[in-house]
């Protein structure tokens, strides 16, 4: 063998942290990945000796969440990232990623509840953070937010005209269509301090996600090219704080089947196969 790369780490560890004073109730899901030299006998030799139980991550996890006293994923990111370095410095790099299990407050006739939520996993905030502890102390090489699983609908103000055609192309000119769109975003800051450290210049997760979708709405695209970039224009212009943006969006705009009476119009259920459409935009 000429070159080997190697990891390991746990996934999807899930954890509710309730109750504490003037602490928001936060819900994560929480993956950890880790590479290191050191642990390459483990491969080769099946030699355990310095192994990290991936059992043990996950017990380690639930412990730091307890003692994490932020509100925002990034921030538990770099938060978890640094005291598993600090524990465990056989591991010498590693990546911890996070995905919002959003809580929202229930609320009815006596008004939102303190201590009653809905646990939903649609779309939701997410974060990551890459670190490297083998110069003796946890620093941080890469993090960014985002937001995953938007699904954008809307019935007019999008259009796909004017593209190239040939022998192969089926495709009707649309001046004026439905669009529904999947859309993934994510963001880098300048200043790794206004994301991990949960400095002045952090951007809420949800703030963000309005914004886009308040873009998709105003905005008459001529494509979901033309769409995405002008979102991430729009939020660099908006927040100086941010270093880039990065966009994947899937066309899952249905097909109209039927013309009825009165403008009326039916839509078929989208095909399996679908349009992909990545961006990234750097200040």
């Amino acid at each position: 063998m000429t070159g080997t790369e190697i990891s390991y780490g746990k996934a999807h560890v899930v954890f509710y942290r309730l109750g504490g004073r003037d602490l928001a109730p936060l819900a994560a899901s929480v993956d950890v990945d880790v590479t290191g030299e050191r642990f390459l006998r483990a491969y080769t030799e099946g030699d355990n000796r310095e192994v990290v139980a991936t059992d043990t991550m996950k017990n380690f996890i639930y412990a730091m969440a307890a003692e994490y006293g932020g509100s925002t994923l990034l921030g538990l990111c770099a938060f978890l990232g640094r005291h598993f370095l600090e524990t465990y410095p056989v591991m010498e790099v590693l990546r911890v990623s996070a995905r919002e299990v959003p809580l929202d407050g229930a609320s009815g006739d006596r008004g939102p509840s303190p201590v009653l939520f809905r646990s939903t996993r649609s779309d939701g905030a997410v974060a990551r953070v890459e670190l490297d502890g083998r110069g003796g102390r946890a620093e941080i090489t890469a993090a960014r937010s985002g937001w995953e699983g938007m699904i954008l609908v809307k019935t007019t103000g999008s259009s796909f005209a004017s593209f190239a055609r040939d022998a192969y192309t089926s495709l009707p000119e649309l001046v004026d269509r439905p669009l529904t769109i999947h859309l993934d975003a994510w963001w880098r800051y300048a200043d790794l301090r206004d994301g991990v450290g949960e400095g002045l210049g952090l951007l809420g997760p949800r703030a963000v996600r309005d914004e886009i979708e308040r873009t998709f709405h105003e905005f008459n695209s001529r494509s979901i090219q033309h769409l995405v970039h002008e979102m991430g224009s729009r939020l660099l212009a908006a927040h100086t704080q941010l270093a880039e943006i990065e966009f994947a969006a899937e066309n899952h705009t249905p097909d109209l089947v039927r013309d009825g009476a009165n403008g009326v119009k039916v839509f078929a259920e989208p095909r399996a196969t679908f349009g992909k459409i990545g961006l990234v935009l750097r200040r």
